[in-house]
């Protein structure tokens, strides 16, 4: 599976003789959240990316430099009055010439396993733990081209994809797909047509702790889909749980559209979720 951005440079921090540069304070504007990160290889290359490929370049140069962990303020109010960022902002950057390899290691491991980690950063107080979340899931339920469309653009846009179809046996009318599993980090996406198939599906989702749940379907669609549920036992604000109409676009008609239009939402709720999100 392909490593996420956010676990890119914590990946390539595992092997010896890789340094680590984090992100531990934004002032202003920044195009990278808090904890943004970059590991630099022993010949100077780099992993992940913090800026336009000035700045890379600097902390390369500073991680090859060796010596003990250091915090560095690049732009506004940095003494390097040479280097300037483009947004105008001030960043407080971790050095780390040698991390914690085997520190990289055990947390990258929890990540895999779909358990949240975190690394301890040596040697400053304005940012002590970096934490990291495992991937986003998404769990796409349906048939025809919108689950085609869904599915092609969410592993294009690097998430981790499952894609069930009814058409191909995975699914059974009626039935919960308990070979599948959801975890707080999954998004679940149902795609019918045939809005039968959905009642058994949406009871397991519904029991699950997916951090999303939504189905397509016009008004008709929807509000039979509210009345199925809440016959089932579930009330106002379980069903409230299910998205519908899905996306950011109202009245999506093409499959493309629809599946930018409900992964941009998928996506946007997923970064809410992350523990440095909010701190800028």
């Amino acid at each position: 599976m392909e490593i996420p951005e956010d676990h890119e440079a914590l990946s390539a921090a595992t092997v010896a003789g890789t340094g680590l540069c984090t992100i531990v304070n934004i002032e202003g504007s920044f195009s990278r959240r808090l904890g943004a990160q970059l590991a630099v290889h022993g010949d100077g290359s780099v992993t992940g990316s913090l800026a336009d490929g000035c700045l890379e370049r600097e902390l390369a140069a500073e991680v090859l430099r060796g010596g003990e962990p250091r915090v560095i303020r690049y732009g506004a109010g940095s003494p390097k009055i040479d280097f300037r960022l483009p947004c105008g902002g001030g960043l407080d950057v971790l050095i780390d010439p040698a991390p914690d390899h085997a520190a990289c290691v055990e947390a990258l491991a929890k990540l895999e396993a779909r358990h949240e980690a975190s690394l301890t950063l040596p040697g400053q107080a304005l940012l002590a733990e970096r934490r990291y979340i495992p991937a986003l899931r998404l769990v796409l339920l349906g048939e025809g081209p919108e689950l085609e469309a869904m599915a092609r653009l969410g592993a294009a846009a690097g998430m981790a994809v499952e894609s069930y179809s009814r058409e191909d046996g995975s699914l059974a009318l009626g039935q919960r797909p308990e070979h599948i599993a959801l975890d707080r980090w999954s998004a679940l996406v149902l795609l019918f047509h045939d809005h039968e198939w959905e009642e058994a599906l949406l009871d397991w989702g519904l029991r699950s702790p997916a951090f999303f749940i939504g189905a397509q379907g016009g008004g008709p669609a929807r509000r039979a889909r509210s009345e199925r549920l809440a016959a089932l036992g579930y009330a106002e604000q379980q069903i409230a749980r299910v998205a519908s109409p899905l996306g950011l676009i109202g009245h999506s008609r093409e499959p493309s559209a629809l599946a930018l239009s409900a992964l941009a939402g998928v996506a946007g709720i997923y970064e809410l979720r992350h523990p440095h999100h909010s701190q800028r």
